[in-house]
């Protein structure tokens, strides 16, 4: 509604409108992005059609189209990148910022899910962290290693209730400059959720564990976080 699209009529919607908007949104967000939105704004449409009593000829953003999706990322931390990229936050002036990038590490949560961690939702004896709503839309528990209690140990309780009363703008501002100390280059905070799902695949964890702890629904896009030989697949055969 806020948009460019808010201020036309819906009976008058035409392609047009909609390829100037998809050209507009690529220049803000990935194409994958803005493939979701067509779709699910395509599904609006649909159903404003067929039950909304909305007169359309059809539906036009079956005639606009949609972008490719971005190659998804496969960037790990190298060789010295870890200790380099810990001792970088260490020296940052915000405390909080060096287990936020540890705890991302330990458990391959996402930055909003850090961010929106309340201490009601740990429970560091049984040493899980139950998050509520997360990015699809489910709730799920993710188990935490030794080394995930120690960093919650470790942290002083605020009067918010929030584990990390960080705003994700300031979090970024502290990634860019903790990676320029480090000289590390082209590393993006949400890699630290792909290098921890690889690590869990590593551990000897299956595809339903890890799915488990990551949230994926989806288990085809966990099919790049292994790399399955198949010498080792006949070693377990026996």
């Amino acid at each position: 509604m806020e948009s460019d699209l808010g201020s036309i009529p819906f009976n008058a919607l035409n392609a047009q409108h909609l390829i100037s908007h998809r050209d507009r949104r690529l220049s803000e967000v990935s194409g994958g992005t803005v493939k979701k939105e067509l779709v699910l704004l395509g599904h609006v449409v649909e159903i404003a059609i067929k039950e909304w009593g909305v007169r359309l000829e059809s539906n036009p953003v079956r005639m606009v189209k949609k972008p490719p999706e971005n190659r998804q990322r496969d960037r790990r931390l190298e060789a010295g990148e870890e200790e380099r990229l810990l001792r970088s936050t260490q020296e940052s002036k915000n405390i909080l910022f060096s287990p936020i990038v540890e705890l991302a590490l330990e458990t391959g949560m996402r930055r909003g899910e850090i961010l929106g961690l309340k201490w009601v939702d740990v429970e560091l004896q049984t040493q899980v962290a139950h998050l509520p709503l997360t990015k699809n839309g489910s709730s799920r528990k993710v188990p935490l290693s030794k080394r995930a209690i120690q960093v919650l140990e470790n942290l002083t309780e605020t009067d918010t209730g929030r584990i990390f009363p960080i705003h994700k703008q300031a979090l970024r501002g502290l990634w860019l400059r903790a990676c320029k100390r480090a000289n590390i280059e082209n590393l993006h905070f949400h890699d630290l959720r792909h290098d921890a799902t690889s690590r869990f695949f590593e551990k000897g964890l299956n595809v339903m564990e890890v799915a488990a702890i990551t949230g994926h629904k989806d288990l085809r896009m966990l099919q790049r976080y292994t790399h399955l030989r198949a010498e080792d697949l006949a070693k377990k055969l026996g």
